[in-house]
């Protein structure tokens, strides 16, 4: 039987495409002289050992390509010079190397079979930590550092809050994917490798395999992880690149290299992930990595706009670090980035929270962000100097979108704030300069203006003087910080009035960066160290080393201490919240080099972010005004993403859109990527979403279909089920309940309130789209559309196709003999990868006769049977709502006929045709259950022009599908649909 290339995973869904290239990178010609691979070679540097020195320093890599066939973020080609030499490990790091070293940490221990074999099935974060144990290990710092770790049941690591990656530190860590691709171009010899083609489908001791320079297993084996944030390309050359500014909202990596599944002819360098997502959590039997060693001098990132970030900003902290202080996570930074002038801000409601840099050519300063979290006010010139300024106001999203000017002379120093009648408005000073002298002082003023609908209203001046520091609740008092700490207090009515009181607090000593608690009318602010300051706290320190806090009258009453070998600066409260505040943290050089949260009861510090000048925090918390009319737990409805499992990201993306749309639409589409890229809501005649997601089996379409659809989607007539019988057999792939829901909060809270049998309120749908992801407005916009738009065809240029795994796997099912099953003949191997889940109450307990004790052999293989239950119900649950089930088969690539298999995921196409037969026989008997079939076992009329590629349409292929269905559900509306 004919091979194809073939890739399995366990939670990489998908496969791994590495496409045929004819680029030959630059650094092929250089020879063997740029490894050093031995100490008495290398007598310039100290080896590490089983290391080689790769002396890339005045040298270029190429990362990506320019070929039209390969994927969207592996395009264009980039140069990547270097200005430093690196270590590399000659091997991939073993299976005994990591249980030897982590044992003695605690970390996760790994089943070996050989303690020579690569160390597979990992995290990112699990390799992470093993370089960071290999550092301390040899008395070094470590690369990484993060302030907590969380890991599943397996003892994996999924998650490292507040990671960050230090490249200017000397320490072992992961290969950036530059330092990867040059030393993997010096030796391109894939003859060298452990391929699909001679490595009998599994992996092998390090090190059977080497190159010319002495390294191993660079192009095959296992695929690697390396270092990298995955971020996009540009046409340009970029010295020390080290990746992605961040990994988006989901956090991807990348990962490198053929494996032992991956055919000769589709090796190259310039592949870099998945079919499907991969993040840090992701982990599978052929993924492994190696080391290096060394720092980067002058890192540079590129940022999701393809920006060249050579100071990068660093998050450290996650929702974490938010809940326990404020028993929240629905919380949001604005601060300024000193080097571009930009506004920043992070949304530490999601679940991976990036940085997010609003470019522009405005200046910014001060910013605050709106009661609701959704705008932020922001001005052009910051406190103590004088001069013009104005006030902007914008959404706080990545685009920065509705940017509106105060068409005023002058406006600094913007602070919301919601009157007593409901509306909102900005107050704001004329002038923020020097308020020491009061003449000049009183000279400037303090105004108001309304702000609604995205526009502002009519000014108002409140009174003269430069009060920029905030007015409380009650307004009864105000104050400001720009040399001198002044207030204007009124003892009754409010301090717009004639008769309020101008004061001079602090016995008239240097002061600034004053913040007024709205509520609690306690004043924030930092001094010089002089002597009022230094007689309250009983000793000497620092010009804004001590944060200081004044009552409603102005006397001290608390202060906290600076961290060792800081200093405080441009404090501020937090927006709704009456004891934490906000600060930069400044370093002896007076660099602004962290932002933090001080809480000031217990005095502890939080530091959120950090960079080279970072400046004016806001922190904003949800006061959760918005649910207080209902009962719903406003930090778990719509919460449909979690960082354990981010597999059901999509479906984070598509539950919003069905919560909003629940009411009106007729016609869902459920099912996997097949769904998600072939069909298109708009093309139909009748209202319609698309709730396809990756990955969704029958037993993930039937938990939608039963406990969302049917509970709410009331005017629903249709639903549409991808019969993706192929994956219905791939234990690996399997996307049951669990893997479907996550322990997303969501989820948990729906499945506790039993899916609401009553319904939901508009509070409910409410606080839905405020937990949604950014992305969900977008979806909604499209009914859950995804438009792939790239023409790669049904092959690729060597005219292959994937199949993932083997043809011949479904043998060991239809057959009931296990000498069918496709790894080693083993009965133990077959069953722990095709009935883990089937051997049902203990999964961890995949022994074939412990299964047969509890189980018949029918039930120990007959996998499939699971999936044809689950639709067999939904039709019958649907038929009891008079819902028509539509079980759609979309084309695949006709070149499947060419092997035998049915499809990407492999199965024999003859049983394949058992399978839809007898699904067809269903259909039969069942009047409210038709199939709507456009593979036709490859014998369709969808050219390659309509194929992203071996197995999805691209848009053009959608719309001609979606068409299609359109008239099939017209002609089963008019009774001409035969059974």
């Amino acid at each position: 039987m004919k091979k194809a290339v073939f890739v399995g995973t366990s939670f990489l869904v998908g496969s791994f495409l590495l496409s045929c290239s004819d680029d030959s990178p630059t650094q092929t010609e250089m020879g063997s002289s740029l490894v050093c691979s031995s100490q008495e070679n290398c007598s310039d540097v100290t080896l590490q050992e089983d290391f080689a020195l790769i002396r890339s320093s005045g040298k270029v890599a190429e990362l990506g390509t320019n070929s039209k066939s390969a994927k969207a973020n592996e395009r264009p080609q980039m140069d990547v010079k270097f200005t430093y030499d690196f270590q590399l490990g000659k091997h991939e790091v073993t299976c005994g190397e990591f249980n030897a070293l982590m044992d003695k940490k605690g970390g996760v221990k790994l089943d070996c079979e050989k303690e020579s074999l690569p160390a597979v099935n990992v995290t990112y974060y699990d390799a992470v930590l093993f370089a960071n144990a290999k550092s301390k290990a040899a008395g070094m710092d470590t690369a990484y550092t993060y302030s907590s770790a969380e890991f599943d049941k397996n003892g994996h690591c999924n998650l490292l809050n507040g990671f960050v990656f230090k490249p200017d530190v000397e320490a072992f860590r992961l290969p950036t994917e530059a330092e990867w691709g040059f030393a993997a171009g010096l030796s391109f010899n894939v003859y060298k490798s452990w391929n699909v083609e001679n490595s009998g489908s599994k992996a092998h001791e390090v090190c059977t395999k080497k190159d010319e320079n002495g390294l191993c297993d660079m192009l095959g084996n296992v695929t690697e992880w390396v270092n990298d944030w995955l971020g996009n390309f540009r046409d340009t050359s970029i010295t020390n690149y080290v990746g992605g500014a961040d990994g988006g909202n989901l956090g991807e990596r990348v990962i490198k290299g053929g494996n032992y599944r991956t055919a000769i002819s589709d090796i190259n360098l310039y592949a870099r992930g998945d079919v499907y997502t991969v993040t840090g959590t992701s982990a599978s039997d052929y993924l492994g990595f190696r080391l290096a060693y060394g720092k980067i001098e002058n890192p540079v990132w590129l940022d999701a706009s393809g920006s060249a970030v050579a100071s990068n900003l660093s998050l450290v902290a996650s929702s974490q670090n938010i809940t326990p202080l404020f028993g929240t996570s629905k919380s949001k930074l604005a601060f300024r980035n000193y080097n571009t002038k930009n506004l920043v801000f992070v949304d530490f409601r999601r679940v991976s929270p990036t940085i997010v840099e609003i470019k522009d050519t405005i200046d910014v300063y001060h910013p605050d962000i709106s009661p609701d979290g959704k705008r932020v006010a922001f001005c052009t010139r910051e406190e103590g100097l004088s001069g013009a300024s104005s006030v902007y106001v914008r959404d706080l999203n990545a685009e920065g979108s509705n940017l509106v000017k105060l068409d005023v002379k002058s406006a600094a120093i913007p602070r919301w704030r919601v009157l007593e009648n409901g509306d909102t408005v900005i107050v704001y000073v004329t002038d923020a300069g020097n308020n020491k002298d009061e003449s000049v002082f009183k000279s400037a003023s303090t105004w108001q203006v309304k702000f609604a609908n995205g526009k502002f209203g009519e000014p108002q001046k409140l009174f003269d003087g430069a009060y920029h520091g905030g007015i409380s609740d009650d307004e009864s008092l105000t104050v400001t910080g720009a040399r001198v700490l002044r207030a204007r207090v009124a003892a009754k009515g409010s301090i717009a009035k004639s008769d309020a009181k101008d004061t001079l607090w602090y016995n008239g000593e240097q002061a600034c960066n004053a913040s007024l608690n709205k509520k609690s009318k306690r004043t924030l602010f930092l001094d010089f160290g002089g002597e009022t300051g230094r007689t309250f706290v009983g000793e000497k320190y620092r010009t804004h080393e001590r944060l200081l806090i004044a009552d409603n009258n102005g006397k001290l009453v608390s202060s906290v201490a600076a961290p060792s070998g800081y200093t405080f600066d441009h404090s501020e409260w937090v927006l709704n919240d009456e004891n934490v505040a906000v600060v930069t943290l400044t370093n002896a050089d007076g660099a602004h080099k962290k932002i933090a949260l001080v809480n000031t009861k217990d005095s502890t510090v939080t530091v959120l972010v950090e960079g080279e000048e970072i400046w004016h925090p806001c922190f904003w918390v949800s006061t959760g005004n918005s649910s207080e009319s209902s009962n719903w737990d406003a930090d778990s409805v719509g919460v449909y993403v979690s960082a354990g499992n981010q597999t059901n990201y999509l479906l984070s993306h598509k539950m919003p859109m069905f919560w909003k749309l629940k009411d009106s639409v007729e016609f869902i589409g459920l099912g996997n990527s097949h769904m998600w890229a072939g069909f298109d809501p708009s093309q139909m005649s009748v209202s319609a979403m698309n709730m396809g997601v990756v990955p969704c089996d029958m037993h993930c379409i039937h938990y939608l279909f039963e406990n969302y659809v049917v509970n709410h989607a009331s005017k629903v007539k249709y639903v549409a089920v991808g019969l993706d019988i192929d994956l219905w057999y791939n234990i690996d792939k399997r996307m049951d309940i669990n893997l479907c829901r996550g322990d997303a909060l969501g989820f948990v809270y729906d499945e506790k309130h039993e899916f609401y049998p009553d319904g939901v309120d508009n509070a409910f749908v409410d606080l839905v789209m405020e937990n949604a992801v950014d992305e969900a407005q977008s979806v909604i916009k499209e009914r859950g559309w995804y438009a792939a738009s790239d023409n790669r065809g049904w092959a690729d240029e060597n005219g292959h196709v994937v199949i993932d795994p083997d043809s011949t796997w479904s043998n060991c099912l239809f057959n009931k003999n296990l000498s069918n099953c496709l790894v080693d003949e083993d009965q133990n191997t077959c069953l722990s990868k095709y009935t883990m889940s089937v051997c049902m109450n203990d999964v961890v307990d995949t022994n074939y006769n412990m299964c047969l004790a509890k189980h018949s052999l029918d039930q120990c293989l007959g996998i499939f049977t699971g999936d044809i239950d689950k639709l067999k119900d939904l039709v019958r649950i649907a038929k009891e709502r008079n819902i028509v089930v539509i079980g759609v088969v979309f084309p695949v690539s006709p070149e499947y006929k060419k092997t035998g298999a049915y499809s990407r995921h492999g199965m024999l196409r003859s049983h394949a045709k058992k399978i839809l037969d007898e699904i067809n026989e269903f259909a039969e008997a069942k009047s409210n259950f038709f199939v709507f079939d456009e593979n036709k076992f490859g014998d369709h009329d969808y050219p390659s022009s309509m194929a992203n590629d071996y197995d999805h349409l691209n848009k053009d292929g959608a719309i001609q599908f979606s068409k299609r269905l359109n008239e099939f559900v017209k002609s089963i509306d008019s009774g001409k649909s035969s059974k």
